[in-house]
């Protein structure tokens, strides 16, 4: 704006071409990421945009094929995982046009199917659907129409979409094995409350298999217990006080996130409980709050980072062209801490 508060002129693309000395067409090859531009004309005309302010318009960049932006849909901005796959995904977009626009779906299906339709409404160039809760019919429709890598959904026979995954299964099975290590039998399981979607494509189902699987290849199978609870505070809270405070506490826990792990250990010290004393914890995500002094939580280290950088690359090779799926499987490993230490 002037200082008279009228709107001045758009910069436009034969305005940076002007500015440095390039045609039109060039100008427009940087933009498109064209194949063949040279270092030394993107630098200049990048420059150019800079020293102009240029800003390229969406809708405009929309009606040529691409928007460079890609659509981000999560559950939960709270849950500290989810920061750390953002921070992959930002480290795998760092040097390409692509920018990353977030939408959170509160754990909703009608609300990411909403988000969803506002994202191809925008004409966003492909989606990366973290945990995503549409069915596996309407995922594979969806992808159809766009490009999508989802992270969180085991679905390795999916032809029309890429996954990135943590092998959740064998997460589990590591858990169980270092708290059996660990003189721990009696372990029990917190899980998320499945609802009727198809839960054999989510991480909890996989974690679960793989809990109750090593819980009977040693001998402990008598002992596997499933609590499950909806993944908010209130629902955490009383569930996890209704096993603490009941006949059959037990002697270890894990729990299939880090957000439900801490909470846990929350309750558990609100009732008088000692951690590991007499209860141990375990979570999985391995996020930042378990390095902390008064956590110092045992965790599943899943490489959020990693998740995220693959699933960006993924989608990016999509948009350019691939079309053979491709169906990443993140080997996990367990973090010891104090919170599953024997003393």
């Amino acid at each position: 704006m002037e200082a008279n508060g009228r709107r001045t002129q758009r910069v436009t693309i034969r305005d940076v071409a002007q500015d440095a000395g390039v045609s039109v067409a060039a100008v427009s090859k940087v933009l498109r990421d064209a194949y063949g531009v040279s270092e030394a004309l993107r630098g200049k005309v990048r420059a150019s945009m800079a020293r102009l302010g240029y800003r390229p318009l969406a809708a405009a960049r929309g009606m040529r094929g691409q928007t460079y932006t890609l659509g981000i849909t999560l559950s939960d901005i709270r849950n500290p995982f989810f920061a750390d796959i953002m921070t992959g995904i930002n480290a795998a977009l760092e040097r390409t046009q692509y920018q990353p626009l977030l939408g959170i779906n509160q754990g909703s299906k009608a609300i990411e199917g909403d988000l969803i339709e506002s994202m191809l409404d925008r004409q966003m160039d492909g989606l990366i659907l973290i945990a995503p809760h549409i069915p596996v019919d309407a995922l594979a429709a969806l992808a159809r129409r766009i490009p999508i890598v989802a992270i969180g959904h085991h679905q390795p026979e999916a032809t029309a979409f890429d996954t990135v995954n943590n092998d959740d299964e064998l997460g589990a099975r590591l858990v169980v094995q270092h708290l059996a290590d660990g003189g721990y039998r009696t372990i029990g399981m917190f899980s998320l409350a499945l609802d009727r979607g198809s839960p054999e494509t989510a991480v909890t189902w996989k974690r679960e298999q793989g809990y109750r699987a090593a819980m009977e290849g040693l001998g402990l199978g008598r002992y596997a217990s499933v609590t499950r609870a909806a993944l908010t505070l209130r629902e955490i809270q009383t569930a996890a006080r209704h096993l603490l405070q009941g006949p059959d506490r037990p002697e270890a826990l894990f729990c299939w996130t880090d957000f439900v792990a801490l909470e846990v250990i929350s309750v558990a010290i609100g009732l008088g409980l000692t951690v590991p004393g007499d209860l141990a914890v375990v979570g999985y995500d391995n996020t930042m709050f378990c390095e902390m002094a008064q956590n110092d939580m045992t965790s599943v280290d899943q490489s959020g980072e990693t998740l995220g950088l693959q699933c960006a690359r993924l989608l990016i090779e999509r948009i350019r062209g691939r079309a053979e799926a491709q169906h990443l499987l993140i080997q996990p490993r367990v973090v010891a801490r104090a919170s599953s230490r024997r003393r």
